[in-house]
């Protein structure tokens, strides 16, 4: 589990210093498909919305699902950090989309990876989406 942590960490942090406006998310969309990938997950691509179903995925089962976005909104002025830069400091992460919604998404991706082999009574699926 605590390498599942850092891989999330590290993605919330390649996720930050990729540029994801809205409708202009495919880069991002890129990473997280390839993060499932390597993970060996089979993931489907509509536009730039990752969608990946839990192994033992049945219709025959009721399905949960773990949802969140990867686009962001432009810079504004307010920044006092490079927005892009994924600054580390007293255990936070500050860049754009850090908390709109990178923690939330890379919350999801890995209970997504924890729970994608378990033997649940329902499905599981992964929707990271774009705009």
């Amino acid at each position: 589990m605590e390498e599942l942590k850092k891989e999330c960490i590290d993605l919330l942090k390649q996720l930050i210093k990729i540029p994801s406006f809205s409708k202009e998310e495919d880069k991002t969309a890129d990473l997280i498909e390839r993060f499932l990938q390597n993970k060996n997950i089979q993931t489907q691509r509509l536009h730039n919305n990752i969608i990946a179903k839990n192994k033992h995925f049945s219709e025959n089962k009721k399905t949960l699902v773990l949802n969140s976005h990867h686009d962001t909104v432009k810079v504004n002025e307010g920044w006092t950090y490079d927005p892009f830069a994924a600054t580390e400091i007293d255990g936070k992460i500050i860049g754009l989309g850090s908390n709109d919604a990178g923690g939330a998404l890379v919350s999801l991706i890995a209970a997504f990876v924890h729970l994608y082999e378990a033997p649940l009574d329902y499905n599981l699926v992964l929707i990271a989406s774009g705009e």
